[in-house]
């Protein structure tokens, strides 16, 4: 973030990559820092698109274990079957398939950080089988006869989900709750810290490279929106003014056309990516509520020079 976007707004700041003005936020990167020291297993929770995974990222860039591996896993992205294998690895012919031995991601973690997105979405058999884990460290391949082999992995855990819920309706392990929840984390949404929006606005402006003014009553637009949705809601509202066309945010974004190789890499990385095929008909909420629906960038008109945003280019 440059210094002049930094100036704009008193008390924003660039810390390890977040943009924050919010004192909640602030405080809530103090205590993930501190949080790095120790080798506490954490448990980041919040809505979807809060940035948990950047938390994590945030841990594990200030923990002794930086220079290891960080190693991602979204366990509600696969089956049972398939987390097992991707947790724990497997043998040649195992299953169908499995047509050479493949260590896990927790053998690959070794020494190094393991995040665990959307843990709420376990099955009961696979909380038990990570809860095995976190007690004694072991881990057995899928398909394996051998001995169980030992990593050194620090556990952080995410969910966008209740836990105590699911604990009462015999959806989720108690004792696995607390295994991972040695370390509390909550980030609140964009809604609850909306004094964050201006420097993250300028923020992705500058780095469209583009000479993009907001006025205040644009500004103010932006902060009073609920963003239910928080950062991934944006991608969706593109979505629904290009009808599914992934290639044409790039020009509703202001974004250059070989950017986007990286735009998609970056959505899948984040679990951002949408389903284009809802989208090509025209969303029908979208379609009843038109003044919602993201224009095009266009040539801005200069502000006047009494503005607080003027300077901002």
């Amino acid at each position: 973030m440059s210094a002049e976007v930094l100036r704009s707004h008193a008390g924003a700041s660039s810390l390890s990559g977040f943009i924050v003005a919010n004192p909640q936020m602030v405080a809530l990167l103090a205590t993930a820092s501190r949080a790095a020291a120790s080798e506490g297993k954490v448990l980041i929770t919040g809505e979807s698109g809060v940035g948990k995974d950047l938390v994590a990222r945030h841990i594990h860039a200030h923990s002794r274990r930086s220079g290891r591996p960080f190693v991602a896993v979204n366990c509600a992205a696969m089956t049972d079957s398939l987390l097992e294998s991707e947790l724990f690895g497997h043998v040649k012919g195992s299953f169908t398939g499995a047509y050479r031995d493949k260590p896990g991601k927790l053998q690959v973690a070794h020494r190094g950080t393991i995040f665990l997105d959307e843990v709420g979405e376990m099955s009961l058999r696979m909380q038990a089988m990570l809860l095995r884990f976190l007690e004694n460290g072991e881990i057995q391949s899928v398909g394996s006869d051998g001995h169980a082999s030992h990593v050194d992995v620090r556990v952080v855990a995410a969910t966008n989900r209740n836990l105590s819920e699911l604990i009462a309706a015999g959806q989720f392990r108690e004792d696995l709750m607390y295994r991972l929840r040695v370390i509390h984390l909550e980030v609140p949404p964009l809604r609850e810290r909306r004094d964050d929006i201006p420097p993250l606005v300028e923020y992705f402006v500058n780095r469209t490279g583009r000479s993009v003014r907001f006025g205040e009553a644009a500004m103010q637009l932006l902060i009073r929106h609920r963003w239910p949705g928080n950062v991934r809601e944006l991608v969706r509202r593109g979505l629904s003014t290009t009808r599914g066309n992934y290639r044409a945010l790039l020009k509703l974004f202001g974004m250059a056309p070989a950017d986007y190789k990286r735009f998609l890499n970056f959505l899948a990385a984040h679990d951002c990516r949408a389903d284009f095929r809802e989208f090509r008909n025209g969303a029908p909420e979208m379609a009843r509520r038109p003044e919602l629906m993201l224009p095009a960038l266009q040539k801005p008109k200069p502000l006047s020079a009494e503005s607080p945003l003027a300077s901002v280019g």
